[in-house]
């Protein structure tokens, strides 16, 4: 399998990068300038509000917004004033005992007052009206290791699950001896790590603890204490993998900021890092801009036959599996669990492309085996292990659907590239030429009901206009010889659909005014 990493940066405002397999789209990440990404920042911030009813307060930490602290994300050493030694180490022998579960906490009242200063981390962007999610439970990645300021101990991470590896990298942690009050996690990357890369990894990441503590000291809050790097650092030092066989980058200075990094923590692997320099631009040379549009897509085609059609909306992604022209031997049973096995692969790839988060509900194919509603289940389980994001599939409902959470960080991709319509406002859809005319002629009627009224102005779209002279007319000829006006209807130029401006005017032309707040009534 050929794997690549391709790093498009020649727009100024935007980067995107690619990782692909064979060929195939697996993985993007765009970042654009005009959204200053935050998560991963570190601050030291001010307690504004505090929240006893959700147990939580919220942080002015500089950015103009406030952040949400919910008590399961403060650490111990701002309550442990509350709490006795014996209590801790109690807790901390009993292996039930989760520090991080509000339950096991002091109220959150009880921990801070107004104007408190607290060191918090942002660990989710605010999406919509809501602020961005903040944690005091640091931390700092490096290639191999993630510094935890508090957590004192270390540890490796859960995703590597083979035993002799675990048992391995805790024999090396156990040699390095870290300083006392300072945590570090082995990330995935280290797996195949030599001590000595640990070591240096751990050598880089103090020397950067010891800047953030400066910085800590001196600083007054709220202010910005430590920035996550640009996307092309971090994701290769995130992502970049031996199975990659090369980093293409399409733009000089990027390459050169590129290769001085690789050279630093992974020397072996620098000459993967390579200028591309050919006049077809990256990303259409390997058909990734064909994929991309087809990201923003709301019907996604499966091979064979079927199809998804996914919908984001507030509460939830619902994402909906068709089985289309797919027919495997006249077979129903086959025909599904095929769809549905297909579905579950690319509806991985989707929400990891599209990177949408929260609830999704997955609603597939009907099956009326058990053992095949249990292998769909499975290969969906299966195909987002690979997900960074934190995923938790639950159990295939009788119904067909499969209810799933995954970690959201950043507002997805979607959500970052479109904005609502200016005609439906976001709905989707807009009112039908007829559905507009009879809701003029109730505008009418409304407002030639006023005895100063005389004429009555209607600005409108074409198609509604139409609509009006042509299966209404008879209707405004009443509503004229009622109430003794005139009705004059006309288009506007470049209107919406569901544009409309009412103005009622007395006898001598002066506007009337009806609502109170305006002489017209409009909508746009």
């Amino acid at each position: 399998m050929k794997k690549e990493m391709l790093i498009n940066v020649l727009q100024p405002e935007e980067s995107r990068i690619a990782i692909i397999e064979d060929g195939v789209l697996e993985e993007l990440y765009v970042e654009r300038t005009s959204h200053e990404n935050l998560v991963g920042n570190i601050y030291k911030g001010k307690v504004v509000n505090i929240e006893p009813s959700i147990q939580a307060v919220f942080v002015d930490f500089g950015v103009g917004r406030n952040g949400f602290l919910h008590v399961s994300d403060v650490e111990f050493q701002y309550y442990k004033h509350l709490v006795s030694e014996e209590e801790m180490r109690a807790n901390r022998k009993n292996p039930k005992f989760n520090e991080r579960s509000a339950r096991h906490k002091p109220p959150i009242q009880d921990i801070f007052t107004r104007g408190s200063e607290v060191l918090v981390q942002v660990i989710k962007e605010g999406i919509g009206t809501k602020g961005p999610t903040l944690s005091t439970y640091v931390s700092i990645p490096g290639r191999y290791l993630v510094l935890m300021p508090g957590l004192q101990r270390m540890g490796v991470s859960r995703k590597i699950e083979d035993e002799e590896t675990r048992r391995r990298l805790r024999q090396i942690l156990r040699q390095i001896d870290p300083p006392e009050g300072l945590g570090f996690i082995v990330r995935t990357a280290g797996v195949d790590r030599s001590a000595e890369d640990l070591v240096r990894d751990m050598n880089y990441l103090l020397r950067l603890w010891k800047t953030i503590v400066r910085r800590i000291e001196k600083q007054q809050s709220p202010v910005d204490i430590y920035e996550e790097t640009d996307l092309i650092t971090r994701t290769i030092r995130d992502i970049f993998s031996a199975d990659i066989e090369t980093i293409w980058i399409d733009e000089p200075k990027a390459y050169e900021r590129a290769r001085d990094f690789v050279e630093v923590i992974m020397p072996r692997h620098v000459d993967r890092v390579k200028l591309y320099e050919a006049k077809e631009p990256l990303f259409h040379k390997y058909r990734i801009e064909e994929e991309i549009d087809r990201i923003q897509s709301r019907r996604v085609p499966l091979p064979g036959g079927g199809s998804l059609v996914i919908d984001q909306t507030e509460a939830l992604v619902a994402i909906d599996v068709n089985s289309g022209s797919h027919r495997v031997d006249n077979d129903a049973d086959k025909t599904s669990l095929q769809v549905n096995l297909a579905a579950a692969k690319e509806i991985a790839r989707q929400i990891r492309l599209r990177d949408l988060g929260g609830v999704i509900v997955n609603d597939f194919i009907d099956m009326r085996d058990e053992r095949h509603r249990r292998m769909v289940e499975n290969k969906l389980r299966d195909c987002v292990e690979r997900d960074r994001a934190r995923t938790k599939v639950l159990r295939i409902s009788p119904f067909g659907l499969i209810e799933m959470t995954r970690q959201r960080i950043r507002p997805s991709l979607k959500r970052s590239a479109y904005e609502d319509c200016p005609c439906c406002r976001g709905v989707g859809m807009v009112k039908t030429g007829e559905s507009m005319a009879i809701e003029v002629v109730r505008t009418i009627m409304k407002r030639a009901s006023n005895e100063e009224v005389k004429r009555i102005q209607v600005e409108c779209h074409t198609r509604v206009a139409d609509f009006l002279i042509n299966r209404k007319r008879r209707d405004i000829i009443d509503l004229e010889e009622r109430y003794g006006i005139t009705v004059t209807i006309q288009t506007g130029m470049n209107v919406t659909p569901e544009h409309l401006v009412v103005k009622c005017l007395n006898d001598i032309g002066q506007e009337v005014s009806i609502l109170g707040s305006g002489d017209s009534y409009s909508r746009s």
